[in-house]
């Protein structure tokens, strides 16, 4: 693969990174806020499902001590590209400031684990359809 084409599938794979966090932190208080709005939406039994998924399997990486796969895969990405530092692209800067933070790895285990659990008990607080 040449550099230039593994410097752009790595902005793009950053990119859906971040579309995925957002989905992850952002539908819980879309579900909380559309429980009490009476939003159907957000009792749909397959979304909900995806969400808790998604949020179990980043608790359970960090708990077991592993980067996201995304993670590993935009680095390779990277690595081929011949970029040492996310600074060498605009979306590489300002996305990865968004998603990577310099914290001791027990406070994402904690705050994964405790966002996960919030998404679940969201299950009980409102309600999936069958």
């Amino acid at each position: 693969m040449n550099p230039a084409t593994a410097a752009l599938l790595a902005d793009a794979l950053l990119a859906l990174h971040v579309g995925i966090v957002l989905f992850v932190v952002g539908l819980l208080p879309l579900v909380l806020v559309g429980g009490v709005c009476g939003w159907r939406w957000v009792r749909h039994r397959g979304l909900r499902l995806t969400h808790l998924g998604l949020m179990l399997f980043i608790a359970a990486q960090a708990w077991l001590g592993r980067l996201c796969p995304l993670t590993v895969w935009e680095q390779d990405l990277r690595r081929l590209a011949g970029q040492g530092a996310y600074g060498e692209s605009f979306i590489g800067h300002w996305l990865s400031r968004l998603l990577y933070w310099d914290l001791p790895w027990w406070a994402f285990v904690a705050a994964y684990t405790g966002f996960a659990g919030l998404v679940a008990a969201a299950w009980w607080w409102v309600r999936t359809e069958q």
